[in-house]
């Protein structure tokens, strides 16, 4: 293998970087114990923070070594178009209007399944949240589908005090089935995205060779965390003097999120278009409520530092992917997802010549499927952490926990992709 000076201190930067997002609960643990420098404590015990954070000590090293015109160079060169629309999709789908309008759908749908079944209406709702939501991922983009989900289980879920099975269990089925909610199209699941115009994979190619398997994968998880956790799940409560939300006002707001949607990949015109949407909200204050902008800066620097972070990565990266088997290319991409983003396995994989169509599957398949097994695996894990984050013991989702919980899920993920 060979690197310069400067890609192996990233490497040596980045490993860091994986396990500070392991120590995020020890350092809030001292923020408690140590008063006079809690400020500091709670600062690295945020996990959005982490990568953002080592990406600085970075470019610093860099403007060091080198001079801060390579810093800046490399900077420049970057693509922040996923942090920032990752930014703006949670402002957006994260509204009121919005959640109420995903809201009454579900309750919909669940007041159906109640009446065929003959179940309590939490199951029911829990079900669907965790079985519906994330494929919605595919129409409305993953991050946005995410957020969704994670505002419907704050409501459904993390306002009680449950067991920690209940919190990280149900945190590792969502995790999972939103990687892999994202493969029925080509345009909104990050690592599809970044391999999908290389090599001319269509919508209906994804649908043909992921769709099934994941609509599977997704009911199978659904239904076992419905089944091992319905004793726990406690109803929504129903505020009476909630204002309901206008009609017109919900069609404003999707077709602000439509417009997100459709301009992913331009940046200039989304995020003209999120600056329309916060101006919207302010004008017409009486059916929101304050948008979520610290979760959605936090985790748009999160990504931007992982985006900084990975772009280093390849000399290592790549030589291991060209010298696998297809069945080990699955194996190798999924274990990876533990340690990089699996959006930044693809793009290396992409850039590797000669590859096989079973390959390229390969890689993909086993990048989503990995997708929720820690916090960096898949880009819109962090929103769904920085929504939930305040619900967990010490306020910090324990990556170690994290892993336990979302193992079972992945397993079903890998039978469903391997042998459907």
């Amino acid at each position: 293998m060979n690197f310069t000076p400067i890609e192996l201190s990233a490497s040596i930067i980045f490993a860091i970087a994986v396990l500070h997002t392991f120590c995020t609960g020890y350092f809030e643990s001292l923020a408690k114990k140590s008063v006079q420098h809690a400020g500091l404590w709670h600062l690295l015990g945020e996990v959005e923070i982490v990568f953002g954070f080592w990406a600085a000590i970075l470019v610093i090293f860099i403007s060091v070594y080198d001079d801060l015109n390579t810093a800046k160079t490399f900077l420049n060169h970057r693509n922040f178009t996923e942090p920032l629309f990752v930014f703006a999709i949670m402002i957006v789908s994260g509204t009121k209007p919005i959640l109420f309008f995903a809201t009454k759908i579900l309750h919909v749908l669940s007041h159906l399944i109640q009446s065929l079944l003959r179940i309590r209406s939490a199951p029911a709702l829990y079900f669907l949240t965790l079985g519906i939501t994330p494929l919605l991922g595919s129409v409305i983009t993953e991050p946005a589908a995410m957020t969704l989900a994670a505002f419907l289980l704050r409501d459904l879920v993390y306002r009680h005090q449950c067991s920690k099975a209940l919190l990280f269990g149900t945190l590792g089925v969502l995790f999972v089935n939103i990687s892999i909610g994202g493969m029925l199209t080509n345009f909104t699941a990050p690592p599809v995205l970044m391999v999908a115009s290389t090599w001319g994979w269509s919508s209906a190619f994804m649908f043909a060779n992921f769709g099934i398997e994941s609509c599977i994968a997704i009911f199978i998880n659904a239904t076992a965390a419905t089944l091992l956790f319905h004793r726990q799940l406690i109803g929504p409560e129903n505020d009476k003097k909630d204002v309901k939300v206008p009609l017109t006002v919900i069609l404003i707001h999707l077709l602000f999120l439509c417009g997100v949607v459709v301009f992913a990949h331009d940046p200039i015109i989304f995020v003209w278009i999120l600056l329309f949407f916060i101006g919207y909200t302010t004008a017409y204050p009486k059916y929101q409520t304050p948008l979520i902008l610290k979760e959605a800066l936090l985790v748009g620097f999160f990504l931007g530092g992982l985006v900084a972070l990975g772009a280093l990565q390849e000399w290592w990266l790549q030589p291991i992917l060209e010298m696998m088997s297809p069945t080990a290319v699955f194996y190798g991409s999924l274990a990876l997802t533990t340690f990089t983003d699996n959006a930044a396995l693809t793009y290396l994989g992409s850039l590797v010549t000669g590859t096989s169509p079973e390959f390229k599957l390969a890689l993909v398949g086993g990048a989503v499927a990995g997708g929720g097994l820690t916090v960096i695996a898949n880009a819109p894990n962090p929103a769904g952490t920085a929504i939930l984050r305040s619900h967990f013991p010490n306020g910090a989702v324990s990556a170690v926990f994290l892993l336990l919980g979302a193992i079972p899920p992945t397993l079903v993920a890998i039978l469903a992709y391997r042998l459907i």
